[in-house]
């Protein structure tokens, strides 16, 4: 049966003394995080750095000395008349740059089908962004056989071990996009996430150790082929300016608050904040995966990027960049991309559309299976619910 819209704003209604309780706590709360962080923005990066030495996890510790950035908002005054304007200046940023983009799909196994069975699909979009070359998309397919997906079957779901393949595909691609373009700073390539792998904090040891391992592979190409690297978190939940911001103002930790939500409407587009060195600890204060990122556990930087009318992304790099002198270069980059698609980064969304695979892709691959199927003669069998749906909708 449909939602019966009635019984929800009934409920709603009935809760709404403790909706504004949480309201007006966290409109507090917010207010005092954000006088923190007006009066911290005035005071030395040395003084803030020396005052976080003694603690181990601090969420973050400033990086980037920029004395005159009230509010820990640095402006860029970027503003056009037209799209065209906008659209000029990123042709003069990105003209001979190569921005680059990896994405991921995948088929889950079902249970109905009588043998596990997976496929992954991974896609990219390489930009050259020259009028002699043109781009690149092109995809990559992996069959994840029941063998592989029975690998610690006793204690990780089949859909886990499908997410590791899809992960170490896009990891390995994007390390051979740096290999072939190797200490060539004119080009970037964008993760879509994070580089610091929280996540996987939640789940058993040896995911836990997979996902540190991918990370490191990545963060390490970067260095050793000086090829600049982003991940991209247009929607960020991390609290690292927050857990910083209560040790260095001694407030109450803000369980609710969120670091884009500590500059309100103060940015405008293309602003950002300096730069930040990534110092988390693990959920309930326990040890953080970046314990298993080695000798890159701090080498991972963020800065928050005002890309469009929502709050800040969040920008994660390797600490390389900044120590090369090519964060803003590798930012406008970034802003460029964004320009392009109209609030997203456009060669990240690209990869997005090549990656994917529709409902006629999981039929064609089932039709494929069994086909291939029947010819090993494998004993390969649909339910009847899953013939049955497949029948309706022809």
């Amino acid at each position: 049966m449909p939602l019966k819209p009635s019984d929800v704003l009934a409920i709603l209604q009935e809760k709404q003394a403790e909706f504004t309780l949480f309201n007006r706590d966290a409109s507090q709360e917010l207010r005092r995080y954000r006088q923190a962080v007006a009066e911290l923005s005035r005071q030395p990066m040395e003084s803030l750095q020396s005052r976080l030495d003694p603690i181990s996890c601090t969420g973050a510790r400033p990086l980037e000395r920029k004395e005159r950035s009230p509010h820990w908002i640095i402006p860029t005054q970027l503003q056009w008349e037209s799209r065209e304007e906008s659209l000029a200046w990123v042709r003069d940023q990105l003209t001979g740059v190569t921005t680059f983009s990896v994405d991921g799909s995948q088929i889950f196994p079902s249970k109905d089908l009588s043998l596990p069975v997976a496929l992954v699909q991974i896609g990219w979009f390489e930009n050259p962004h020259r009028g002699d070359a043109s781009y690149c998309k092109d995809v990559r397919v992996n069959v994840v056989s029941p063998v592989e997906l029975q690998q610690n079957a006793s204690h990780r779901p089949a859909d886990r071990q499908v997410n590791m393949v899809r992960f170490a595909m896009e990891v390995d691609r994007h390390v051979e996009f740096m290999e072939a373009h190797a200490h060539q700073s004119n080009c970037l390539t964008f993760v879509d996430g994070s580089l610091v792998a929280s996540f996987a904090e939640v789940l058993d040891i040896e995911c836990r150790r997979f996902y540190a391992q991918q990370c490191l592979k990545l963060l390490r190409a970067s260095e050793t082929y000086r090829v600049p690297l982003v991940g991209y978190i247009d929607t960020s939940n991390a609290r690292d300016l927050v857990t910083m911001v209560a040790h260095l103002a001694d407030l109450a930790e803000a369980q609710t608050l969120l670091d884009t939500q500590l500059f309100g409407n103060r940015m405008a587009w293309g602003d950002r904040t300096p730069l930040f060195l990534c110092n988390r600890q693990g959920a309930a204060r326990t040890q953080g995966i970046l314990s298993q990122y080695e000798e890159q556990a701090q080498n991972i930087t963020f800065t928050y990027l005002k890309t469009h009318e929502g709050r800040p992304v969040r920008l994660e790099l390797p600490r390389w960049i900044f120590e090369a002198g090519l964060l803003e270069t590798v930012l406008n980059y970034v802003r460029s991309e964004v320009i392009i698609g109209r609030g997203y980064p456009y060669v990240i969304e690209t990869a997005d559309q090549v990656a994917v695979l529709r409902s006629q892709d999981r039929q064609l691959f089932f039709r494929l299976l069994q086909d291939w199927a029947r010819a090993q003669d494998l004993d390969l069998r649909f339910s009847r619910k899953m013939i049955s749906k497949a029948f309706r909708r022809r």
